[in-house]
């Protein structure tokens, strides 16, 4: 019978060898009751993948639908003169634009379907990826109201401008950052001319109604034609938050979830 000494080194666990002094492809711990153990190096990879899939799964699931909820919340708001905050809902325009928009990220490879929704994929998760898209689109559905004048011959002339944007790129030819820069310079656009040109038209005087034509009756005219609404100027720069957080939201968006970033 072979004693211990006689076992061949290759044979022996790695504590063992561990505690002879040889060099072993292994990390060394040493356990609560003064007992020693060694982790293989493919172990430890493996607890460093468990741990960043776990963070990316975090920000996943929690974080981006928190982006985009808050982005929903936001874009509704405004801030009215005696600084009260308002609540509007979007009207059916904003509703179809962000539908194209969806259709736009899927088209351009920003969402690629199939790593988003799968057979193989646990329910949990096909739900849980759908619980994110749909706050995507409340969140684009929200953006849109945002952007968009609420109401008078400026919604319309806005609104046929984005219609008009979004259905030539249905049938455009371009990639992810094609389709970012476009609608980077769309989005920038209507912001300068809602919450620039059009609030500089309409700012609040704080002077009465028959003072404020007295004294610029060029001003009240344009505003009356027009039919903008009144609303404290920092409105502006709540609006510019949430953009900014729905542009954000995208940066964060993977193209699946199945590429071990979710």
């Amino acid at each position: 019978m072979k004693t211990e000494s006689s076992i061949p080194d290759s044979l022996r666990p790695p504590e063992e060898r561990a505690i002879t002094g040889e060099l072993v492809d292994a990390e060394i711990s040493v356990t609560s009751d003064g007992s020693v153990a060694a982790l293989s190096t493919d172990v430890i990879e493996t607890i460093d993948r468990t741990k960043r899939s776990s963070q990316s799964s975090v920000l996943f699931y929690i974080g981006l639908p928190a982006i985009f909820l808050t982005v929903t919340l936001l874009g509704g708001m405004r801030l009215g003169i005696e600084n009260v905050f308002v609540f509007l809902k979007p009207s059916l325009f904003c509703l179809i634009a962000a539908t194209i928009l969806l259709i736009l990220f899927f088209r351009a490879g920003l969402i690629v379907l199939d790593g988003w929704f799968s057979e193989d994929f646990p329910a949990a998760k096909n739900a849980a990826n759908g619980s994110i898209l749909l706050t995507l689109f409340a969140a684009a559905t929200q953006l849109f109201n945002s952007l968009l004048p609420e109401r008078g011959l400026p919604f319309w002339i806005v609104g046929f401008c984005f219609f008009w944007t979004l259905w030539n790129n249905l049938f455009a030819d371009f990639d992810t950052k094609r389709l970012l820069r476009s609608l980077g310079a769309l989005f920038g656009l209507a912001f300068i001319v809602k919450y620039i040109l059009l609030a500089y038209i309409s700012e609040p005087t704080g002077k009465s109604w028959i003072i404020s034509v007295l004294e610029n009756p060029v001003q009240e005219a344009t505003v009356a034609l027009l039919d903008l609404p009144r609303f404290s100027a920092g409105t502006g720069y709540l609006q510019f938050f949430a953009v900014g957080l729905f542009l954000l939201g995208l940066f964060l968006l993977p193209a699946r979830t199945n590429s071990g970033r979710a």
